[in-house]
């Protein structure tokens, strides 16, 4: 049994699939007698909080530190007290073990706390911060890359989530010896069936689409959808609107497919362009932006949707815990098939790849998996399979213990 500190970006609230992540292995790390806390950043900018006193909060029975933060600098938390957070909390909890989730330019402060060096340290690796896409965050890798190093040298071991990704990491050549193979997972009781008052939440959602469509058309309702039969494939997808995640090849492929609508859930920086794309595109009535949705509404919309579609654009996307959140309900998954990344190996026949920025592609994809119900369910039943035997948090946690 042994004491361990996370040391992450962000922790729910936040939105995200690493955030997510930890917020699920924590819990299964004290089920197993481990005491554990996690050390990140408020993703909420206060400046008031700026005199705030080091203390813990109890997040869902978990210890979060949230140390102040005041905006990102190309996706960095900006966060200068947080040696003084990590010292005070490395004192007070006194952990056996410093777990590092990095990119997270913050845990570059263990290099320099002497409380931090004499403790071994287990890095895990969920992406490479090099960027095709974004010229700004590769120039600033430059600069990242020799601290970066300086964290893997001095790791007792390193955690990479996929084969891909491990034997196409750069910054992981020099460290194959200490690296570890161990995928990432979420935990089934944090994806309930979706309550009643849940599913009917997102059954209007659909249907507002379906109605919307029917009154641009300027027609009827045809007999199939008086009898209360919907006719829409109803395609999910779910990210942070970034650089990386690709929903403009995915609007912009939805212009070329007939009788579906998708729902994009999340929030971010490329909203506003987004739905102003939408917009020129004429495409109001098969494109919504969701933007934040509860546990409870996602459950929901996992539940009755028809496929999930991730059309990230690169290896930034070095896993996509969401696609885990997708076959644990049997959906079928449309992924960019992306070198290098993890997400070909995590699907495998629980989807359809396609090329990453190929709209044509993409839009004859997602038209044939929606005209194929059988298809649908053969490939959801599979991903739901794959899921159980691999990616439960209980059989991550065990690799990890």
């Amino acid at each position: 049994m042994s004491r361990i500190l996370h040391i992450g970006k962000f922790f729910p609230p936040f939105a995200g699939g690493i955030e997510n992540f930890l917020a699920d292995l924590m819990p299964a790390q004290i089920e197993q007698g481990d005491s554990v806390a996690a050390l990140v950043h408020d993703h909420q900018p206060r400046f008031a909080r700026f005199f705030t006193s080091i203390k813990a909060e109890i997040w869902n029975q978990q210890t979060i530190y949230r140390v102040p933060s005041y905006g990102r600098l190309l996706y960095a938390p900006v966060s200068p007290q947080f040696p003084f957070w990590l010292n005070r909390v490395l004192q007070e909890f006194q952990p056996q073990i410093l777990h590092l989730h990095l990119p997270n330019t913050s845990a570059f402060f263990a290099l320099w706390l002497s409380r931090a060096k004499h403790i071994p340290w287990v890095i895990h690796w969920h992406a490479d911060v090099v960027s095709a896409v974004n010229q700004k965050l590769s120039m600033a890798y430059h600069a990242y890359r020799p601290f970066e190093q300086q964290l893997l040298a001095k790791a007792h071991t390193i955690i990479a989530t996929s084969p891909p990704y491990l034997s196409t990491s750069v910054a992981l050549q020099a460290w194959q010896n200490k690296c570890h193979l161990i995928p990432l997972g979420i935990a089934s009781a944090r994806l309930p069936e979706a309550t009643p008052e849940a599913q009917h939440w997102a059954e209007q959602q659909w249907n507002e689409g379906n109605e919307k469509s029917v009154q641009n058309k300027k027609s009827p309702l045809s007999p199939l959808c008086q009898s209360g039969e919907r006719q829409k494939t109803r395609i999910l997808s779910v990210g942070r609107l970034t650089y990386y995640k690709g929903h403009e090849i995915l609007i912009r492929a939805m212009a070329h497919v007939e009788n579906a609508q998708v729902f994009i859930v999340g929030q971010g920086e490329l909203r506003q362009s987004l739905a102003a794309l939408i917009t020129d595109l004429k495409l109001e009535s098969k494109v919504k932006l969701l933007g934040y949705c509860s546990d409870a509404e996602l459950t929901a919309l996992f539940a009755t949707c028809d496929c999930f579609c991730l059309p990230s654009l690169e290896r930034t996307e070095a896993f996509g815990v969401v696609l885990l959140e997708a076959m644990r309900y049997g959906k079928p998954i449309i992924a960019s098939a992306i070198e290098g990344s993890g997400v070909p190996w995590v699907i495998q026949e629980a989807g359809i790849l396609v090329p990453p920025q190929n709209i044509t592609i993409l839009a004859n994809t997602l038209q044939k998996i929606g005209n194929n119900l059988k298809w649908r369910i053969s490939l959801g039943e599979k991903g739901h399979q794959r899921f159980q035997q691999i990616f439960d948090l209980k059989n991550v946690a065990d690799q990890l213990s």
